[in-house]
């Protein structure tokens, strides 16, 4: 397994996590997580519980996904040979949702208000319930970085664990962040979150074009067997 795809499950992990729907539950989870302020050892091990559930919930999601897909001989066949071709136009959509040309709405939710407020009014064990459950809750932007990046890309690479436990442990930094500037320096929380807004539009335009111009490469490279050489 190379550096770039580790290096590319973590970045699809950040990219998710600040993404403007991912983050809004995010947001949630630091808000759960700030009720400890002035408990160091809380706010911390509620940061972690909060990671190990999104990162629990991607990988086990991972695992059935590329299980499924491998159980089936042609299946598993068809994409040995095939994976390279499939991956260019995977890649432009996702960019292309990346770069909001793509109209969608539609979320999947399984963490309401409901939800949150028990997890507010109940212990430190439900940081762990909230990052399952959160994780589970695809908006457009989530679901195109998980089921058409990470996904290929662990088919690619045959890792059922390590890349979905990167990326994971990816989309839970911004709230393990948070969590240290709670326990360490909870005055500084707002600046940071503005911050990361500012930034995030930026940076998800480049990964989007990245990604455009990766599926192109792989088209052209793939699909319509255009000889192309990268220096």
């Amino acid at each position: 397994m190379s550096w770039i795809a580790i290096g590319t499950a973590l970045w699809l992990g950040i990219l998710t996590s600040i993404s403007p729907c991912p983050l809004a539950t995010n947001i949630a989870a630091v808000s759960f997580i700030g009720r400890k302020v002035g408990q160091i050892r809380l706010v911390l091990l509620s940061g972690l519980l909060y990671t190990l559930g999104r990162t629990l919930a991607y990988t086990l999601l991972a695992i059935l996904i590329m299980a499924g897909l491998m159980a089936g001989g042609e299946v598993a066949r068809f994409l040995q040979h095939n994976l390279n071709q499939l991956l260019g136009p995977v890649l432009i959509l996702v960019g292309m949702m990346l770069l909001e040309m793509l109209a969608g709405t539609a979320s999947l939710n399984f963490a309401g208000e409901g939800v949150q407020q028990r997890a507010a009014a109940g212990g430190i064990g439900w940081a762990f319930l909230l990052g399952l459950l959160f994780a589970l809750s695809f908006c457009p932007v989530s679901a195109g970085l998980f089921f058409g990046g990470l996904i290929p890309l662990s088919t690619a690479h045959q890792s059922r664990i390590i890349l979905p436990v990167l990326y994971g442990a990816g989309t839970a930094v911004p709230v393990l962040i948070f969590a240290f500037i709670i326990a360490f320096a909870s005055n500084k929380v707002g600046q940071v979150f503005n911050r990361l807004t500012q930034i995030e539009r930026v940076v998800r335009v480049v990964t989007g074009v990245l990604f455009i111009l990766a599926g192109i490469y792989y088209s052209l490279a793939y699909v319509y067997e255009v000889p192309i050489k990268i220096w």
